[in-house]
């Protein structure tokens, strides 16, 4: 979080003019990005970030959807090509329109996957471009320190792993300078002007993520509120402009954002909130290692975390060692205490209602319990509570060598024949040496299984009917994304039922869930997937399969050669009394003839 002074406190440097200096660092992040994706650029026809699990599919799915409703003049917030016949409300799954809107003419030329190499490394290296540029604004005079502060920031540990699969909790860019707004409408500063900015910018980062918003702003409103505990002559000053300024600014968002929220939130397939049930973070996550990471263990990251794409603490315990002791000394500045304050706190709140330290429940109340019910934060994973403390480490870090770096243009010269005592270097070293665990290894990228020559090559065309529905067999869901790889190598020219989403568990039930409600066939074929082994089937089976099949208006059911191949085919073919046939790789069933009566 930037800490620009108060209204009665003067800045203490001037802000340095762009440079080369500048352009170096962040042409440095964008490098240091590009190779930590080295495996998924070298590779866009076939890789597949593997720690992403469902995910690689879910945004290259959402990137080319948006991209045709743009390039058709289609409502972006909505879309009937999973689901059918309900369809999907895309402004409440995150679709990020902020980056896929500006990117359809990327994602029209050259693919999803693109779009998709482009988000994550764009947003990683423009992270930690963004807070580099705050910090060495707002915060500190070195470029050095403002630089450790930003690298920090931008690939600490759960960045890396949210950027195997959540672009959307990468892309912290704008944040930054959400911060800077807010501080300059409390110190009086331009008001319409950066009340503009601020609404500006609030809007474009809903369309960008606002569970990362709301965590943002949760720690940001802790920082403040430390330090106007410690300056409390300043909050009157600070009332009138932050009232004027900030009106504005909630005015601009409004008109802004105002029929996508209420899309988000009372449009079709919206849903009132998403259980994850407790989450926090184990005690131990703070101190160990991530997956990907110089210093990983993998094993030992499991343990305690989630999946992969969850890893939203794994600080190592040098870092945690450096920030009690970066603490302590800096105590007494009101900015650093205030980060301080808000970084222990918002860690804390991340480790849920009760403490755990390695699986043992510690019997000690957390203070998210005064939240988790609260609308918005009822579906926020607590656990990612602790990704708020990632730029106020960097803010520290920055200040800590600031700090240093004052210190040593300030030591006397040594008597002749003395060296000079190298104090940038030690510290530079430092905090190298507490950095190096935690810094980022490259993204393991594998080979995505190969889309059937049915959907690539274009043979579906001739067994879907005008508006019928493609049928994988088992229904796509969060575990079974591959239908939505072949769907968008199809061109999208088909809907499919069910799918890969969030939305609501019922017709009357508005709790959220992942994929859709299910109907009896749907079940049947996941019978089939847990088992192994061919289902029983009746008539009243059969007649609720033909049922369904209406519903879905469903032209083809298709089965690729996968594990219980056998089993689904076998159970499908008595459903149907019908053979399947095998056609350019998969196995299918016509049934244009039962949907096209009743």
């Amino acid at each position: 979080m930037p800490a620009v002074p108060g209204p009665s406190e003067p800045a203490a440097t001037p802000k340095p003019r762009p440079s080369w200096a500048d352009a170096g660092i962040v042409a440095a992040f964008l490098a240091f990005a590009f190779i930590l994706y080295g495996g998924l650029w070298g590779d866009l026809g076939t890789g597949y970030l593997w720690n992403s699990a469902s995910d690689q599919n879910l945004w290259e799915w959402f990137f080319d959807v948006t991209a045709k409703s743009v390039l058709h003049l289609q409502n972006p917030l909505n879309s009937g090509l999973q689901n059918y016949p309900l369809g999907v409300n895309m402004m409440a799954n995150t679709a990020m329109l902020g980056v896929g809107v500006p990117l359809t003419p990327i994602t029209l030329a050259f693919g999803p996957t693109v779009t998709w190499a482009i988000a994550l490394t764009g947003s990683l290296a423009g992270t930690a471009a963004a807070w580099y540029w705050v910090f060495s604004r707002h915060l500190v005079r070195h470029r050095a320190a403002a630089a450790i502060g930003g690298a920090v920031a931008g690939f600490a540990p759960s960045m890396i792993s949210h950027g195997n699969a959540h672009p959307n909790f990468v892309a912290w860019f704008v944040l930054p300078f959400l911060a800077v707004k807010v501080i300059h409408l409390a110190q009086g500063r331009k008001l319409v002007r950066n009340g503009i900015w601020l609404g500006v910018l609030t809007a474009y980062q809903i369309f960008l993520g606002e569970e990362p918003l709301l965590i943002f702003a949760l720690g940001f409103v802790i920082f403040a509120v430390a330090y106007l505990a410690s300056r409390p002559r300043e909050i009157k000053a600070m009332v009138r402009p932050l009232l004027l300024g900030g009106g504005l600014a909630v005015v601009i968002t409004g008109v802004l954002v105002a029929f996508p929220l209420w899309w988000q939130f009372f449009g079709p397939q919206s849903y009132s909130g998403l259980e994850h049930g407790p989450v926090g973070n184990d005690l131990a996550a703070f101190t160990r290692f991530a997956t990907q990471s110089v210093a990983g263990q993998p094993d030992a990251a499991a343990d305690v975390s989630i999946n992969r794409t969850e890893e939203n603490a794994f600080f190592g315990w040098p870092l945690i060692a450096l920030m009690v002791v970066v603490t302590i000394w800096l105590w007494r500045e009101v900015v650093a205490r205030s980060l301080a304050i808000a970084m222990f706190l918002m860690a804390w709140l991340s480790m849920g209602v009760e403490l755990m330290a390695v699986h043992v429940d510690t019997g000690v109340a957390g203070p998210w319990q005064l939240l988790a019910d609260l609308p918005l934060f009822e579906s926020l994973l607590e656990s990612r509570l602790a990704m708020a403390c990632v730029p106020a480490i960097g803010a520290l870090l920055a200040i800590a060598t600031e700090r240093v770096f004052a210190t040593a243009e300030t030591l006397p010269d040594p008597e002749e024949g003395r060296p000079r005592l190298p104090l940038r270097l030690l510290w530079v070293g430092a905090v190298i040496a507490v950095l190096l665990p935690i810094a980022p290894t490259q993204l393991l990228v594998k080979d995505r299984p190969p889309t059937p020559a049915f959907f690539a090559d274009g043979t579906w065309r001739t067994f879907v009917a005008p508006g019928g529905t493609v049928v994988p067999v088992p229904l796509p869901g969060s575990g079974e994304s591959e239908p939505l790889h072949w769907q968008m190598d199809a061109g999208l020219g088909y809907a499919m039922p069910e799918g890969y989403f969030v939305g609501p568990s019922g017709p009357d039930d508005k709790r959220g869930r992942y994929g859709s409600y299910q109907v009896p066939t749907s079940t049947l074929l996941d019978r089939v997937r847990d088992s192994g082994e061919v289902q029983p089937v009746t008539d009243a089976d059969r007649d609720q399969t033909i049922k369904d099949l209406r519903y879905w208006n469903a032209s083809v059911l298709v089965l690729i050669p996968r594990e219980h191949a056998d089993a689904y085919r076998a159970t499908v073919e008595m459903l149907l009394r019908k053979p399947a046939q095998f056609v350019d790789g998969v196995w299918v069933w016509d049934v244009r003839a039962i949907t096209a009566h009743g």
